[in-house]
């Protein structure tokens, strides 16, 4: 047996401390803001176990669909198929077939600390855009030491995370690329930055280096390369310091009015945005994530819930603008933690804050739809022992592009019901030690619920308000008992499915004393590496109100006992650490992206099958440079799209000693960018 990769440990998550200031404002050494006692899954296992015959049968469809097997309709599924798949025992090893699960068949990259992106033989790729690059008429070429907000206003901003590309109806070989720019790191931006005195010119820049970048990409012909087409008609920056609407049940909220805005509906700015979704009507979700690090002087007990300092910033933008003091504006910090809906497709129209998706560290929000065309948008809130959530919107979809469907589907997110999820193991407690050891039965598994929080202004959590609840959900979550989880992430149903898969990432303070100890849906104290868990909704019902669970997918290296990868062979799998960033292909396949790989080598993005002889082979598709963490993969039949974000954040780091010369080579400041992949023969990704 290969032995154990190394470990290493000497920064939670492995993130360099440079990461943990400027992504996070330090989360890792701070106290868990969840300090609830709200029950956890380990403490309501044994009443579980009365009326588990009930929720199997309850769940017996979508079980089958959780077994691997293609898609099921719903409850008119053969229930022969079904009640033969129901069962929940160990999947013995597989022998694979020879040719690789499709989509999936190219040689795996091994574990490296190369500063480059590294890809599989027989494929090339290209930087489609760094920051800085010029995007909007009249923008400036990126010259690091003559930087303005001006000029950053219209360029490709910083840090890009989630990734959408948009087709291009009338312009051959073209496709809308919209990007995320999560967060600024000024250390590696500004030559000789001082921490403790940002200069305005500086706080500027960041305030234009923060938010969305819309650009139409041109695609070389025979080949899979994509550049920006500058000057674009459709091409756009949105930063911290652009208008958003706030829409939905708690828009004109006390709680969200400001001496700048004394409506509660108009807001500066959108604030480290993390990964989002695209929608079936053709607009992008934003998810705001770590808003918490840009305020100063917190001190409520709801700001220390949602993570908010009692002193001053990191960035000290507070120093510049009153509004990001709360000492000042109690409530400009209630204005950021929302899901952002754009449309690419209109540059003049603005952005909307949707207030019925709940206010938390919004990872992602990824929608489908229901029979009826009601859609569903699935979200993470990404903190240590935090929530799960749905929403169900109360409207259908209009099909078509025509000007009065598009203007219904921008009213689709405004009305529906929020929920959160609280899971049920179904192995005994005593089964569930924290080692990852698999119970009697075989499988991390059980059932869950949807708990209602609210529905329009109506308020189903004793105690709160509507409006409470949509801006302060994670209390409402806290009141209802929902299940704390191991740092939900993205969270993206299946095209082919319908099942939905959770990134879950780690969690280091799981069993600590003090802290909820492990349960079936998260088996591992002071997990380093994290887990998937796969999602089955009753009767494939996504506006259901329950649900079947297992765990796909238990990461860390596969010579680990406590890996789990949904019975295929582990000596044949990529080692894998701190899933993130989730997306699938049109095979059905799951591509895993990595944010603070704990085995020695740079993050990643990988693929796995989820169904079929090869469910659970899992394979590394690349590697990105030095200090980097792989971001919102696009995964295309003929193209694989990756944002690299903070290249070079390392310890000790700085515009004068870089720890990177990603991507232009010595001498050159290290830009993130976004990296399109394809095969030199032209045929499709994996076949």
């Amino acid at each position: 047996m290969r032995n154990l990769l190394p470990l290493i440990s000497s920064h939670p998550g492995r993130r360099s401390a440079l990461t943990c200031r400027f992504r996070c404002g330090d989360a890792c050494f701070k106290e868990t803001p969840n300090t609830s006692d709200n029950e956890y899954a380990g403490d309501i296992i044994a009443r579980a176990v009365s009326r588990r015959s009930m929720m199997r049968a309850a769940a017996v469809v979508t079980v089958a669909a959780a077994a691997g097997t293609a898609a099921l309709t719903g409850p008119n599924a053969p229930q022969a198929e079904a009640v033969a798949l129901a069962g929940h025992g160990h999947e013995p090893p597989r022998k694979p077939a020879p040719s690789g699960a499709r989509g999936l068949r190219f040689s795996p990259v091994a574990p490296n600390k190369n500063d480059k992106v590294t890809i599989p033989d027989g494929y090339s790729q290209n930087v489609v855009i760094r920051w800085g690059e010029p995007i909007l008429r009249g923008a400036p070429a990126f010259n690091p030491d003559k930087q303005s907000a001006k000029a950053q206003a219209g360029q490709f901003g910083y840090n890009n995370d989630f990734l959408s590309l948009l087709p291009l109806r009338g312009e051959r070989g073209r496709q809308v690329l919209v990007a995320n720019h999560e967060y600024t790191d000024e250390i590696l931006m500004f030559r000789g930055y001082d921490p403790a005195n940002p200069t305005r010119e500086q706080v500027e820049i960041a305030w234009a280096a923060h938010g969305l970048s819309v650009v139409v990409v041109q695609e070389e012909h025979r080949t899979g390369k994509l550049g920006p087409v500058s000057r674009h008609p459709l091409n756009r920056r949105l930063t911290a310091t652009s208008e958003f609407r706030v829409t939905g049940p708690a828009a004109g909220s006390p709680l969200l009015r400001t001496s700048a805005d004394r409506t509660g509906r108009k807001v500066l700015g959108t604030l480290n945005n993390c990964a989002g979704g695209t929608t079936p009507w053709g607009t992008t979700l934003h998810g705001e994530e770590n808003f918490n690090q840009y305020f100063a002087n917190g001190n409520t007990d709801m700001h220390k819930r949602y993570g908010i300092g009692t002193g001053a910033t990191e960035r000290k933008w507070e120093r510049f603008d009153r509004r990001f003091d709360l000492a000042k504006e109690p409530n400009e910090a209630n204005r950021f933690g929302w899901v952002v809906e754009l449309d690419p497709y209109d540059p003049d129209s603005t952005p909307r804050k949707r207030t019925a998706l709940g206010r938390f560290k919004h990872e992602a929000a990824q929608p489908r739809l229901t029979s009826d065309g009601r859609p569903v948008v699935y979200m993470g809130d990404d903190e240590k022992f935090d929530y799960l959530y749905k929403f169900v919107s109360s409207k259908r979809m209009k099909k078509g592009t025509s000007r009065a469907a598009r203007e219904h589907n921008l009213t689709l997110l405004d009305e529906g019901t929020l929920y959160v999820a609280k899971l049920t193991g179904d192995s005994p407690a005593a089964e569930i030690d924290g080692t990852g050891k698999l119970p009697t039965d075989g499988e991390f598994d059980g059932s869950g619920v949807w708990i209602p929080l609210a529905t329009g202004t109506t308020s189903h959590v004793p105690g709160m308000t509507a409006d409470e609840v949509y801006v302060y959900t994670r209390l409402a979550g806290d009141k209802v008992g929902a299940t704390k989880m191991d740092r939900p992430e993205d969270v993206e149903p299946s095209p082919r499915t319908g099942r939905v898969y959770v990134a879950l990432t780690n969690n280091s303070d799981r069993g600590k004393e003090g802290k909820a100890g492990a349960d079936e849906a998260n088996p591992r104290n002071a997990n380093k590496h994290g887990q998937i868990l796969e999602l089955a909704e009753n009767w494939d019902d996504p506006a259901g109100d329950g649900f079947a669970w297992r765990l796909f997918l238990v990461a860390g290296d596969p010579n680990d006992p406590a890996t789990y990868f949904s019975g295929f062979p582990k000596e044949s799998v990529s080692p894998i650490s701190c899933p993130d960033n989730v997306a699938f292909d049109d095979h059905g396949n799951l591509w895993i992206s990595t944010d603070g790989n704990q085995l020695g080598s740079h993050d990643g993005l990988f693929g796995v099958a989820t169904h079929g002889d090869r469910r659970g082979e899992l394979k590394q598709f690349l590697t990105v440079p030095t200090g980097a963490e792989t971001c919102g993969p696009v995964i295309q039949d003929r193209r694989v799209l990756v944002a690299v974000q903070h290249p070079g954040e390392v310890d000790g780091a700085s515009v004068e000693k870089p720890a990177s010369i990603w991507p232009d080579g010595p001498g050159k400041i290290v830009r993130p960018s976004v990296v399109a992949v394809w095969r030199k023969d032209g045929r499709d990704i994996g076949v």
